[in-house]
């Protein structure tokens, strides 16, 4: 199978893009593929998606469902720790995910190790 990286930096404002995002993540997953993900810029407000509900996306689906299923999975997410301190984060937005605060480099390595790399 292949290894996919799933690269989302869009606002939570695009909620079809993020919540797609986190559809097509989790798809690849079902599918036998291996998954990261990697959360930068805006796009760490997803992981602050506390309820169901908030964020709905036409057509793709509930981003708090997308999450619940998220933990679930053998997925890989890094998180952009200067995007998520700049935006008032700490470690407690990881917490109940197979997460971890990680670089730009770890952006760039994870984009080379992969067989495709998804932007959203």
């Amino acid at each position: 199978m292949s290894k996919v990286l799933v690269h989302i930096h869009s606002d939570l404002e695009l909620r079809n893009k993020v919540t797609l995002a986190l559809m097509v993540a989790l798809a690849a997953e079902k599918s036998g593929h291996e998954v990261t993900l990697f959360l930068a810029a805006d796009g760490v407000h997803i992981l602050n998606c506390k309820s169901a509900g908030e964020i709905v996306g036409q057509g793709t689906g509930d981003l708090y469902e997308h999450l619940e299923n998220l933990k679930k999975t053998n997925v890989a997410i890094f998180v952009s720790g200067m995007s998520a301190k700049a935006r008032g984060y700490n470690e407690t937005l990881l917490n109940g995910y197979k997460a971890e605060f990680a670089t730009p480099d770890k952006l760039v390595e994870e984009s080379i190790k992969s067989d495709s790399v998804l932007c959203y």
